[in-house]
């Protein structure tokens, strides 16, 4: 519902029964295609929403849940966290099987486990890992929906050398959309940033403590430019140490990124 989906602040729900409230964390995993993103919005198709529609089902009252973070409209996820209060005596099992009949096919709940109330999906996550998938050449029907078709010949070798550069701690203003919203920092530990290659495709991966409003599609752009040769790395060594953006930082497609796995 939407007075549901404006339900964003954690608050806990009273079951029936005993009254025993439980928390419970779920994985799940969607194709954003048809979707405005993971947030619910008035008006609007989200995962979420079509989530908390399929919990209020099973549960026959409102559910609200709450996410490891927002994913934007197109945005795959393979293992995106979220969490809900309810009593349920009957184990994950059940809930699971509850769920997959409520829910389309592009969604689904892959696994939930009952946690402690100190537990929360958004604030609990030490760091997150995306990829972001690029097709060298044009990609079939039945891959369009999830890469990015480069179709011009990129110089791997040098976007290699430009990804690595990620890995530490930066300012990575330069790399993140206006959202209208103030960061408190824009300052992100990167872990993990590599390409794999496979199968026709190029893998761009990042692990990091923190991502802002569309910052793993505008290091997928950056880097494609420098595949390009269309951005230097002295340029894109400048953006990366002043934090300030530049025109050839562009935003991917949203259909390439995936959100990958939250870890706790």
């Amino acid at each position: 519902s939407v007075s549901n989906c404006l339900s964003m602040m954690p608050r806990r729900i009273h079951g029936k029964g005993d009254g025993r409230l439980m928390r419970w964390k779920c994985e799940c995993s969607y194709d954003g295609t048809d979707y405005f993103g993971w947030q619910c919005q008035p008006g609007q198709v989200s995962v979420q929403s079509k989530l908390q529609g399929a919990l209020e089902r099973v549960f026959k009252d409102s559910v609200s849940i709450h996410g490891s973070g927002r994913t934007d409209a197109g945005v795959h996820a393979l293992g995106q966290v979220f969490h809900f209060d309810r009593e349920w005596r009957h184990g994950p099992a059940p809930l699971l099987r509850a769920l997959e009949t409520s829910l389309p096919r592009s969604i689904r709940v892959l696994n939930a486990v009952e946690v402690g109330d100190d537990f929360h999906a958004r604030f609990s996550a030490k760091t997150k890992r995306y990829r972001y998938r690029l097709f060298l050449g044009s990609a079939s029907p039945f891959d369009w929906d999830y890469c990015w078709s480069v179709s011009e010949w990129l110089d791997i070798n040098l976007m290699g050398d430009a990804i690595g550069r990620f890995v530490g701690e930066h300012d990575f203003a330069g790399f993140a959309a206006n959202r209208g919203e103030e960061y408190e920092s824009t300052v992100r530990r990167m872990d993990l940033a590599r390409i794999v290659q496979r199968d026709g495709f190029l893998d761009l991966e990042f692990e990091a403590n923190g991502f802002m409003y569309k910052m793993v599609r505008s290091l997928a752009g950056a880097l494609v430019n420098v595949g390009l040769g269309r951005m230097k790395l002295d340029e894109f060594d400048r953006v990366l140490d002043s934090g300030k953006r530049s025109p050839l930082v562009l935003v991917a497609p949203a259909q390439g990124l995936f959100l990958e796995k939250v870890f706790y």
